[in-house]
């Protein structure tokens, strides 16, 4: 049986190399503006922002194959089937690439969707699309690395996504410097260098993966990588973190949007102040992560014992990080306000609201460690089912019942909808562990 100080081990061996990777994810949009910043006009920038936001949505829609890949492999590897890990990477690497081909298909009309939703302003309409353009053509690299990224969580391993996501920034750096300011290709450039970073990233995944193979008999894998049927729960539950992600997204979505509805000023607070809670976000990432790989490997193990104490490990880490969070937000705000922006009326606007980002990772905390522990028990619809009654029974009402208190209102239901998701997640959680679900047919 494992000690505490033995479980803390595994944990921080699986959340340090996420809290670097993601990390390095806010960082190189900081370079990327800072090089198109330094343009002789503002309007590259302005398109890369849009472009990049669109495709950011639309990958981001996809993520369900990183999630999805992780908890069936989690629970293989901790049955001791190597097979089945690998098939289930396959597979969904399969899926990977269908998908991507009809994104590429059709990424004349989504685009043109997307900008339509955005409405940019006519003279950045031409370079956005053309940078969406560009972008699309990475699609395959980005979804079949979600896949692998998701299989070497799925086994407890860190290292090689911190590793992926790293090299990819840095490349995308240097290529910038290359191909904005070098060769003077502005946007169009910032676009390309970002696609030729990705497929780097994604040669480094598959080489990874190459190292890690053991020798099954490629006969063998092919008849099982063939069996159609053996889809049929890797799309079940992909489709139940897909509706998931769309109402997250929404989520988003609409806080940004009636934001807008108080004006520019209290728009340009909001997405400061949303900034620094996705910064937040990153850091408590790093324990979700680390629950969805060692819960998931218990429970294929069958050790439900185990289980509950990698749960319980997780879930004291992940309330460390958030009130360590909090209480720097606390201690720096005066600083991070002024560091983020010069404007007075902007800086008023962020004081008035920035007790809910203190509170925030508090409330949203649970519902990170849980998503994980769900993610890796490959129980995805209770994911699903609380999301959606997340977003259509608290935030949605609240956001309507207090419209009168303005911004203040929309805070405040987006607070709720963050602990509405964890509530609901730890009563399915705890009715799960009462009545034995944790240890259904092994889906791998």
């Amino acid at each position: 049986m494992e000690n505490n100080r033995q479980l803390d081990h595994k944990i921080w061996g699986i959340a340090w190399p996420a809290l670097l990777s993601n990390i390095s994810i806010p960082l190189l949009g900081l370079v990327d503006s800072a090089i198109l910043g330094h343009l002789d006009t503002s309007k590259y920038l302005s398109a890369v922002a849009v472009g990049a936001a669109l495709l950011s949505f639309l990958y981001w829609g996809f993520s369900f194959l990183r999630m999805g890949t992780t908890g069936l492999v989690a629970r293989a590897e901790g049955a001791g089937d190597i097979l089945g890990s690998l098939l289930v990477l396959a597979r969904s690497a399969v899926l990977a690439i269908g998908l991507s081909a009809l994104v590429i298909l059709f990424h004349q009309p989504l685009i043109a969707l997307g900008l339509a939703l955005m409405s940019p302003a006519p003279e950045l309409q031409n370079l956005a699309q053309s940078y969406a353009g560009i972008r699309i053509a990475s699609a395959p690299a980005v979804l079949v690395t979600y896949t692998v990224v998701g299989w070497f969580i799925g086994r407890q391993n860190t290292r090689w996504p911190m590793l992926i996501v790293v090299v990819t920034n840095l490349a995308n750096i240097g290529l910038d410097f290359l191909l904005v300011l070098g060769l003077g290709l502005n946007s169009d450039g910032a676009a390309l260098a970002t696609v030729i970073a990705e497929y780097l990233g994604c040669a480094i995944a598959l080489l990874a993966v190459y190292t890690q193979l053991p020798d099954l008999g490629g006969l063998r894998f092919k008849q099982h990588l063939m069996d159609v049927s053996a889809y049929k729960q890797l799309l079940n539950s992909n489709r139940h973190l897909f509706v998931r992600t769309v109402c997250l997204l929404f989520s988003f979505a609409f806080f940004t949007a009636q934001g807008e509805n108080y004006g520019s000023q209290v728009l340009a607070a909001n997405t400061l102040i949303m900034q620094l809670l996705m910064l937040a976000s990153y850091g408590m990432d790093g324990f979700a992560f680390a629950a969805e790989g060692m819960a998931g490997q218990r429970l294929g193990g069958g050790d439900l014992p185990a289980f509950r104490r990698a749960v319980g490990r997780c879930a004291l880490w992940t309330m460390v990080s958030a009130l360590v969070l909090s209480l720097a937000f606390a201690l720096l705000q005066p600083r991070l306000i002024s560091v983020l922006t010069d404007i007075n009326s902007v800086r008023e606007l962020m004081s008035q609201y920035y007790p809910w980002l203190i509170l925030l990772p508090l409330l949203a905390a649970p519902s990170y460690l849980l998503d994980g522990v769900f993610i890796g028990a490959a129980e995805t619809r209770y994911m699903m089912s609380t999301m959606l009654l997340s977003v259509g029974l608290v935030y949605l009402p609240l956001w309507y019942l207090f419209a009168g208190l303005g911004n203040h209102g929309l805070w405040l239901a987006f607070a709720a909808f963050n602990l509405a998701r964890g509530l609901s997640l730890f009563y399915w959680y705890r009715r799960l562990s009462r009545e034995g679900g944790w240890l259904p047919p092994n889906p791998a």
